[in-house]
């Protein structure tokens, strides 16, 4: 390609095709553009490449004595290395120990819609409709890339079909597809195909955990140290953060998290949902059920005697908890005091409970997130900002948001988003969509509401001339004195007597400080019951109970939704889901989803969830947390807890396979 008008992009190292050299496997070297599929296809195919070898790192167990730490990881935003006390002292008073290493298989996002990017120009402005977790976020990238100014990109995308954080960084195809639109001067849509999804949008990479715990006589964490390893690709220091609630989630003096890279000819890992604390609830939580074990104590009790009243690592109060609400839901839910007993068999199925505790740091942008609130004559309200809804119903509990706001019926007001024309939005990552975007919209709409209600009490024409402001309430469209409930105008009533089309508000929210002396974490509590079949390897989870407890809940059925989907994600993690590096060429073997296994129906479990709403009054103005992570937060640790209640044998590996089970010396007997 000619040489990108721009610079990189933030948070970008690498663009193909800049070069001859090849980093990894399946790297973009060629864009053939074509007036059909079929003929694309076909051109591809007569494309012949010559390449020389070069010696390569694919795996960890190929470069170990390589590894290095270090200063930053997950593009920047996460230290290297955390520390608080002295976790040899607290080590060496302890009286029990667990010291475990753990490892994971890579695994791939695999949303049933694969990415796919449209761009054409109109004279010098592109637009490009996009599958994207975040409309602006494409545009910044894309801008940076082609070096043009923003206001010449404009970016479409209402609607996503699942991403799971393939989505969320921006990767190589939209600029391509525009450099390829402004080549041939024609609309060029890219889209990948299946394979290309496992090499183009990243993945979650191979890890290797190593935790260490010490513990007093009552089961006290005297020290927590927990190590990972994992390759990264030639130009980006990226690691999934799994080690943040590890220091954060149980009251302990003395802890050390330290990520070590391996320099590998990968693509660049990526966000995947629960990025970080999914595989490192595993080894945390794990490990505590062994300490439990060596203790002599219930799992859940364990928990309970660390309990953290504030956050450990700060000292400071948790802007809100729920944490003890959540165990005594989901263990009630999953009738936990049947642990205290053997093991019991169905048949030749032994069977077994687990549990894990589930938690999720709360983020938000950097940037203040936007929304525009309109009214019109007619009494029906538009509501707009920038963000996508990528399957989470955020449209639909935006809607919601605003009709609570100006006091109108749902029916009335209608959310429209996904474009960068609309007010500014940051992507739907970190479960932030929700509580960033609420907090916009909900500003946005007392904004409008306070003009409404001025305008009427201004106005000599209105039966709220001179009225307070403050003892205005608004019901189904109507604006009433609180004293006075007969006395009032409708919205539509106002604009049509003062020949007004339309009122509108924006409002703008920006998160807490850095530094605010708060811990935010949601939190959560999951429970598991398996059957395991000894002698054929198998392991089929039965029943699931999670209970949550993210701030407001702003629509129940959606976060139900997303809370069911984040722990059936928990079972493919726990069972099913690996991808296989081929170390000699590197290459996945298993790049399609006829070879990369999903949970799917037949292995889904009955689910039962529980909310516990609790009030915060310093992440947002509503207190949402968000649940899009959550969910999948600690469901693998608690099947794998499970299963060695059932088993007598503790995993320290996923997926757990048929021949992990069976490579066991064999099952106790009931």
């Amino acid at each position: 390609l000619p040489s990108l008008a721009g610079g990189p992009a933030p948070g970008e190292t690498f663009f193909p095709m800049q070069s001859d050299r090849v980093h990894y496997a399946g790297q973009h070297i060629a864009v053939v553009v074509a007036d059909t599929y079929d003929r694309a296809l076909h051109a591809s195919h007569l494309v012949r490449v010559e390449y020389a070898e070069e010696p390569s790192v694919t795996v960890l167990d190929q470069a170990r004595d390589q590894a290095y730490e270090p200063e930053a990881i997950f593009a920047g935003f996460v230290p290297g290395r955390s520390e608080r006390g002295d976790v040899t002292a607290g080590l060496a008073e302890a009286t029990t120990t667990v010291d475990r290493v753990y490892s994971f298989a890579p695994n791939h996002h695999n949303p049933i819609e694969t990415s796919a990017t449209t761009a054409y120009w109109e004279g010098d402005r592109l637009t490009l409709h996009d599958a994207t977790q975040g409309v602006t976020a494409t545009q910044h990238t894309v801008a940076a890339l082609l070096g043009i100014p923003h206001s010449r990109v404009r970016v479409v995308s209402p609607y996503t079909g699942g991403s799971f954080g393939a989505k969320a960084m921006v990767w190589h195809h939209p600029t391509l597809a525009a450099l390829a639109a402004r080549a041939v001067g024609r609309p060029v849509r890219l889209a990948l195909t299946r394979e290309q999804m496992f090499t183009s949008c990243g993945h979650r990479e191979e890890q290797e955990h190593h935790v260490t715990l010490g513990a007093d006589d009552q089961g006290r964490l005297t020290a927590v140290r927990h190590h990972k390893l994992s390759p990264t690709s030639p130009f980006d220091h990226w690691a999934e953060p799994s080690l943040a609630l590890s220091g954060h989630l149980y009251a302990c003096p003395n802890y050390e998290g330290v990520y070590r890279l391996i320099r590998a000819n990968t693509s660049t890992p990526t966000f995947m949902r629960c990025p970080g604390e999914a595989t490192g609830l595993f080894a945390l939580e794990t490990a505590l059920d062994e300490l439990a074990e060596r203790i002599g104590v219930d799992p859940l009790e364990l928990r309970l005697r660390n309990y953290a009243e504030t956050d450990p690592a700060t000292g400071h109060p948790w802007s809100s908890n729920g944490l003890r609400e959540c165990y005594q839901a989901g263990a009630d839910r999953i009738g936990w005091h049947r642990r205290a007993q053997p093991p019991r068999r169905d048949g030749h199925w032994l069977l077994g409970l687990g549990m894990a505790t589930a938690a999720y740091p709360v983020y938000a942008p950097n940037n203040p997130v936007r929304a525009r609130a309109r009214i019109y004559a007619d009494g029906m309200a538009t509501v707009q900002a920038a963000v996508t809804d990528i399957g989470t119903g955020v449209l639909t509990a935006m809607t919601q948001v605003a009709a609570e706001t100006l006091g109108l019926p749902v029916d009335r007001c209608r959310f429209e988003g996904g474009d960068t024309d609309l007010p500014h939005a940051a992507a739907a990552v970190g479960s932030a969509g929700a509580g960033m975007v609420s907090a916009a919209v909900h500003t946005a709409c007392v904004e409008l509401r306070s003009k409404l209600i001025a305008r009427a009490v201004a106005d000599p024409a209105s039966p709220l001339h001179g009225a307070d402001p403050t003892r205005i309430t608004v019901t189904d469209g109507r604006m009433a004195h609180a004293d006075n409930p007969g006395t009032g105008e409708t919205y539509s009533e106002l604009l049509q007597r003062q020949f007004l089309p339309d009122v509108e508000a924006t409002g703008s929210w920006g998160p807490p400080p850095h530094d605010a002396p708060f811990g935010m974490l949601t939190f959560g509590a999951q429970f598991a019951e398996v059957a395991v079949d000894p002698e054929l390897g198998l392991v089929r989870v039965r029943r699931m109970a999670g209970a949550f407890a993210p701030g407001r809940v702003l629509n129940a059925k959606t976060a139900r939704s997303q809370l069911m989907g984040g722990m059936i994600w928990g079972v493919g993690q726990a069972l099913l889901e690996a991808s296989h590096m081929e170390p000699g060429t590197g290459r996945w073997a298993n790049a399609s989803l006829g070879e990369y296994l999903v949970a799917v129906h037949a292995d889904t479990p009955e689910i039962d969830i529980d909310l516990i709403e609790v009030e915060d009054t310093v992440v947002n103005p509503l207190g949402v947390k968000g649940v899009g992570e959550i969910g999948q937060s600690g469901a693998a640790a608690a099947i794998a807890n499970a299963i060695h209640h059932a088993t007598g044998h503790h995993f320290s590996k996923l997926p757990i396979t048929i021949e992990d089970v069976l490579a066991t010396s064999g099952a106790p007997s009931a």
